[in-house]
């Protein structure tokens, strides 16, 4: 399958991130454990790795402790398209006393103001889904040293396949962001240059005890734009009652669910 194309455009993501930053730690429940599945694989990997380690779509900072703490001594940059995470990066930097070489930057993951072969590890967890993947890989590629280490996850068809389904109940919209398999991310990896990849999914999935739960989070983390073909009329009264009985037809005992396949990937530069 060829790479996504069509990815929102960057304005509206930058903007639904900034929005997000105060109240993503608050409901990225799913994201940290994302963040803790690519730990664990990288540490099994490269248990020693050189810096300068990039967070590529760093967003409030979660990460840095968890790589600080894992790769101690080595300089930490934190990199993100929404100037709000950037800030809150920033203070997480500051927080760790990192050395002083640490950074935070306002960038965009296609293009980093980074030079060649500048990097030990190209981090990434849950931001490549908005970019253009093969770009962003090229760029990875570009900033990483010889043996330096790439390690992403992403997001993979079958993410929000609830909400999809239940708001084919109410139009014909597109409702949910479009999502490269895992033959189109090991395409563009091995397109980049990258040797040894390792690849793995996983659908790991989260309850809500009801609809406006389960939207609010979703914005609440800035993962609201989903591209051409959107929706841009309000849903209405009688869409929402719609939607929310194609929804609770899909409740377990635990909830609704609201599932994530995130696919990890790792390689060599």
């Amino acid at each position: 399958m060829s790479p996504v194309s069509d990815r929102p455009a960057k304005h509206r993501v930058r903007a639904a991130f900034d929005r997000a930053a105060r109240t993503y730690d608050g409901a990225a429940i799913l994201q940290r454990r994302a963040v803790a599945g690519l730990l664990a694989r990288l540490e099994a990997a490269a248990p020693a790795l050189a810096g300068p380690l990039l967070d590529a779509g760093c967003g409030t900072g979660y990460a840095l402790p968890l790589l600080a703490a894992r790769y101690p001594g080595q300089s930490l940059i934190a990199a993100d398209l929404a100037p709000a995470m950037v800030d809150a990066s920033r203070k997480a930097l500051a927080a760790l006393n990192a050395p002083s070489q640490a950074q935070a930057l306002c960038a965009d993951l296609e293009a980093l103001p980074l030079a060649d072969a500048s990097l030990g590890l190209y981090w990434s967890s849950l931001a490549l889904q908005w970019c253009h993947l093969p770009t962003a890989l090229a760029e990875a590629r570009r900033l990483l040293r010889p043996g330096g280490m790439l390690a992403v996850a992403t997001l993979g068809p079958g993410t929000f396949a609830e909400l999809a389904q239940a708001f084919a109940a109410v139009d014909r919209h597109r409702h949910v962001l479009a999502f490269d398999d895992g033959a189109a991310i090991a395409a563009a990896i091995a397109a980049a240059g990258f040797a040894d990849p390792y690849l793995e999914s996983e659908t790991l999935t989260v309850h809500y005890p009801d609809l406006p739960s389960l939207l609010a989070a979703i914005k609440a983390v800035g993962a609201n734009q989903v591209g051409p073909g959107r929706r841009t009329a309000p849903l209405g009264r009688a869409g929402l009652a719609r939607l929310t009985e194609a929804y609770e037809a899909l409740r377990t005992p635990q909830g609704l669910p609201l599932s994530y396949r995130v696919v990890y990937a790792l390689a060599r530069a």
